[in-house]
């Protein structure tokens, strides 16, 4: 089977079991290279996220994803070779905190090449839907190399409730999904005021 019609399949089981209700809160985007950031709470997440995604984004649109989780078995297929995912080590055997971040952002940037929209999740690790933790510095970079992309903040709801971490299958459950307006980037602007400024964009978003 074609990937790109698998993917559509799994992503319609996706909203059928997490229920999501999906909002634009600013109307939906401009149709051009994007950079899609949320809280992170569960591992449906991105699949129920490039889902709501308008068709035009979803053709062009790739997960980041934790190389530690997703390159094994089924789950790399899915990941991989269905959604086309950008596997992304969290952990280095070798060398400096700062080398391994610099290798980490070169590779998701080139992996966006010139056409590919990307789903990341900022904090680095999930949550537990409670409190959105502090934005991990790799937004700021990756900006700093993709200055041009449109920056869209968005808020997931209820996610940890349908696959709560370590259990395997979902929970049908009533979830949310709220987008928001598209940040500017100023490459002069202090690392620590854009990152808590995007952290604020997606907690502005929480529903409840």
């Amino acid at each position: 089977m074609n990937p790109r019609p698998l993917a559509s399949l799994i992503a319609g089981i996706a909203r059928t079991v997490s229920g999501v209700q999906v909002t634009w809160r600013d109307g939906l985007p401009n149709a051009k290279q994007s950079i899609f950031f949320a809280n992170h709470t569960s591992h449906l997440d991105f699949v129920v996220l490039w889902s709501s995604l308008p068709r035009e984004f979803r053709t062009v649109t790739r997960p980041v994803a934790a190389q530690d989780y997703w390159n094994h078995g089924l789950r790399r297929t899915v990941a991989v070779g269905v959604f086309n995912a950008l596997l992304i080590p969290r952990r280095h055997e070798n060398g400096s905190v700062e080398a391994q971040a610099r290798e980490t952002i070169d590779r998701i940037a080139a992996g966006m090449e010139d056409r590919y929209s990307l789903i990341i999740f900022p904090e680095g690790t999930r949550g537990t839907g409670e409190e959105v933790a502090p934005f991990k510095s790799g937004l700021y970079h990756l900006c700093r190399q993709k200055p041009g992309v449109q920056l869209i903040p968005a808020y997931l709801e209820n996610l940890n409730r349908i696959l709560p971490k370590g259990e395997f299958l979902p929970v049908p459950f009533i979830s949310r999904l709220t987008f928001g307006s598209a940040l500017g980037f100023d490459p002069d602007e202090p690392k620590y005021d854009f990152l808590t400024r995007a952290r604020d964009a997606v907690c502005a978003l929480r529903t409840r």
